[in-house]
């Protein structure tokens, strides 16, 4: 018997995910399937050090039938080091395992970073997609608070998917991170500029993707106005207040001192949920265009598991993957 382990290089996974519309596909298809039922997505565990607090690195566990009616299941492994950025390091590392269902055993190794970002990044423009039935973005300006490489991500997706974009504006404290953004927003033919968060809080749609770890939004979407709140903790108690709030899963989102998890400690009920993405994507949501919206997305390891497993089978496909020879020193149980 010999079984194969594949190792996917970053700059294979970066060449394959550029087909934005097939990763946005990927998460929607897979979205629907959460909401269905048919996948396994337990809580994210959060290894943190009482040492280093702005540190942490976090396993994803999944398993989900793709798309391709393989049967996987795996995990992610990501770090977060906000500190890296003084170094101009990415402040996110992740890789993520492959392994099948039929014995357990791991088969791939990918890096993950790239993945992490687009599954991000395709979830809030397939979310943003779908809201435009009810809440249109009639005046064509996104905000975005923080200037990182998700913010750079979901412009670039928000771009592919179509969306009625025209203007961007920019809210970050660091200049340079604010005018390198706005540089990419530009050559992608797009009007952007830096404004202060009182600017960037009349935009039609205003998306955070930021490291706060401490709420500092407490002005609620206006009617018809809808907040992205990817970064999870930008947005006080009292700006989800009398708005309707959509989460990707509700368990897994009120947790970890999220803006929603803040929401139902200080209200005691999660009453004020209106419902989830999935619901929204499937049709079986309807939204009052008389009030805001908040979206905030906690992140699902199904959607990095089936985007990844897309990934593998395009890299063996191409003959990108890396086969390490011999990696299970014995598959006989007896040796």
């Amino acid at each position: 018997m010999s079984k194969t382990f594949d190792l996917v290089r970053g700059t294979t996974v970066a060449a394959i995910i550029e087909d934005k519309q097939a990763v946005s596909a990927i998460v929607e298809n897979t979205y629907r399937q959460h909401g269905a039922g048919r996948t396994t997505n337990p809580d994210s565990y959060f290894l943190k050090f009482a040492d280093r607090p702005d540190d942490r690195i976090i396993a994803l566990p999944a398993r989900i039938q793709d798309q391709g009616g393989e049967d996987v299941a795996g995990i992610k492994w990501i770090s977060s080091f906000p500190g890296n950025v003084a170094s101009d390091l990415p402040r996110a590392s992740a890789i993520l395992v492959l392994n099948s269902m039929a014995d357990g055993y791991p088969y791939a190794c990918l890096e993950a970073a790239g993945i992490s970002a687009a599954r991000t990044a395709a979830g809030a423009a397939v979310t943003l997609r779908a809201l435009q039935s009810s809440h249109p973005l009639s005046d064509g300006t996104v905000s975005i608070f923080g200037a990182g490489v998700i913010a750079r991500t979901i412009i670039d997706y928000l771009i592919a998917l179509e969306l009625p974009v025209r203007t961007v504006l920019v809210c970050d404290p660091h200049p340079a991170s604010a005018e390198a953004l706005i540089q990419h927003i530009g050559a992608k033919g797009l009007t952007a500029r830096a404004v202060t968060a009182d600017e960037a809080l009349e935009s039609g749609v205003v998306i955070t993707a930021t490291t706060a770890a401490v709420p500092y939004i407490s002005r609620p979407p206006r009617a018809g106005q809808v907040y992205l709140n990817v970064s999870l903790r930008d947005f006080t108690v009292a700006a989800l207040a009398g708005v309707q709030n959509l989460v990707d899963d509700v368990d897994h989102c009120l947790k970890a001192q999220t803006s929603p998890h803040l929401a139902e400690q200080a209200w005691g009920s999660r009453d004020f949920i209106t419902g989830t993405i999935p619901e929204l994507l499937s049709g079986d949501l309807e939204l009052d265009p008389e009030l805001g919206v908040v979206v905030s997305p906690f992140g699902l390891g199904v959607l990095d598991l089936a985007v990844a497993a897309w990934v593998h089978r395009r890299a063996v496909a191409q003959q990108e993957a890396v086969s390490i020879d011999g990696f299970f020193a014995s598959l006989d149980r007896w040796a």
